[in-house]
């Protein structure tokens, strides 16, 4: 089963028409995560059926009688149309299609985010402005019905203008806590790196701790909670670069590419044909899956199992880049679990329960390229850090 990965109503490219600078090992296996999760006992054949391609069974019910009865396992009552995904490859199938709704040629960066929220991390996604950073992440909020809240970082940005600030009521007398736009499911940082260090660092704690602290108080944020950074790579002026503690909290970074002639032709012809980036509803997009799913796909997620051979190979890979004559700094321990979280979460949106090492080297560009460091010479020679561990990933011998 061949078949594209994005399978919506309207012709859409097929992955390899996006293939990214970063996540460009994981485009060629997008179509991957689809076909396996066929298997599923009560699934017919296809894993990502939405309401254009009803089930059998299901064609019989007019619109407004719920089939109830083949979907079972279904925890939420929201009036949506069609029917909810039952098991959670089917959900995180449902999710990807529900997307390509609105986003065009960007399949990698879509996977890339639920990986993410697979291995509870967090994303900086790097690209010139119009490349649908925002509407990705809008996108993907209303496909797993969470709340999003985007904060336009600025050089006036304040810390509690994102954590929250405690203010003083004068009815009751007393200081209480205003939440701020940190307290939401997924945080869109635009242009993260438009904010000095102080604001950013303002993020640090709630990305690794999940909760900020307010005047000695800590306030726990909701479950789940992802940061998706975004930063502009082509202008510099009056920005400040991301240390590089801030970087590693970052459990993946993805470079949004300009598109292809036919990306962009479709793009054009779905505007043309009344789409309103604003209006996801109008769009047709709808929720086809819940935090619950979410919960489910996280729990096998962690069943995945690792091979003590691959376990080797992932440390093999990091003490690699520490010993390349091309970096100043190698990824650290922390780069290898990120690396493992990754790669596990990827066995199993490609339907497997074990990782192999495919796997890793899959992962590997986009989990620890934002983690090392070049020489200033390596620099000037034009040397990368995706050329690095492309070097480093051939030389790493793999296991059998």
């Amino acid at each position: 089963m061949t078949e594209p990965t994005v399978p919506t109503p309207e012709p859409l490219p097929t992955p390899q028409d996006a293939a990214p600078t970063t996540p460009a090992p994981v485009l060629p296996s997008v179509s991957a995560p689809t076909t396996p999760s066929a298997p599923v006992p009560t699934q017919p054949s296809t894993p990502a059926a939405h309401a254009s391609a009803p089930v059998p069974s299901e064609a019989a019910p007019v619109p407004p009688t719920q089939p109830t009865s083949t979907t079972p396992a279904a925890s939420e009552s929201a009036p949506v149309p069609g029917r909810r995904a039952r098991g959670p490859h089917d959900a995180f199938a449902a999710v990807r299609d529900e997307v390509a709704k609105a986003v065009v040629g960007q399949e990698s960066a879509v996977t890339s985010l639920l990986i993410a929220l697979l291995c509870r991390g967090h994303v900086l996604l790097e690209g010139v402005p119009g490349v649908a950073k925002t509407l990705l992440v809008r996108s993907l909020a209303t496909a797993l019905e969470v709340d999003t809240k985007r904060v336009q970082f600025t050089p006036d940005l304040m810390p509690a203008d994102i954590t929250g600030s405690l203010m003083y009521s004068v009815k009751s007398e007393e200081f209480s806590f205003k939440a701020g736009p940190v307290f939401t499911n997924l945080l869109l940082a635009d242009e993260i790196n438009r904010t000095p260090p102080k604001t950013q660092a303002a993020l640090l704690e709630a990305m690794e701790e999940r909760q900020v602290t307010v005047d000695g108080v800590g306030h726990k944020l909701p479950e789940p909670f992802m940061v998706i950074a975004t930063q502009n790579p082509v202008e510099y002026s009056g920005t400040y670069e991301l240390p590089e503690a801030q970087l590693d909290r970052f459990l993946l970074k993805v470079e949004l590419p300009l598109p292809e002639r036919d990306v962009e032709l479709e793009v054009l012809a779905r505007h043309s044909r009344g789409f309103d980036p604003r209006n996801l509803g109008g769009a047709g997009l709808k929720a086809v899956a819940t935090i619950s799913d979410l919960d489910a796909a996280r729990e096998q997620v962690a069943a995945v199992q690792v091979a003590p051979e691959v376990l080797a190979y992932i440390v093999d890979i990091v003490r690699a880049t520490r010993q390349s004559p091309s970096l100043a700094m190698g990824a650290s321990p922390r780069g290898a679990t990120a690396l493992l979280s990754t790669a596990r979460a990827w066995a199993w949106l490609s339907g497997r329960q074990f990782v192999t090492p495919d796997d890793v080297k899959a992962l590997a560009p986009a989990t620890l390229a934002h983690r090392v460091s070049l020489r200033s010479e390596a620099e000037i020679e034009g040397i990368t850090a995706h050329s690095v561990l492309t070097t480093v990933l051939n030389s790493v011998p793999v296991p059998r």
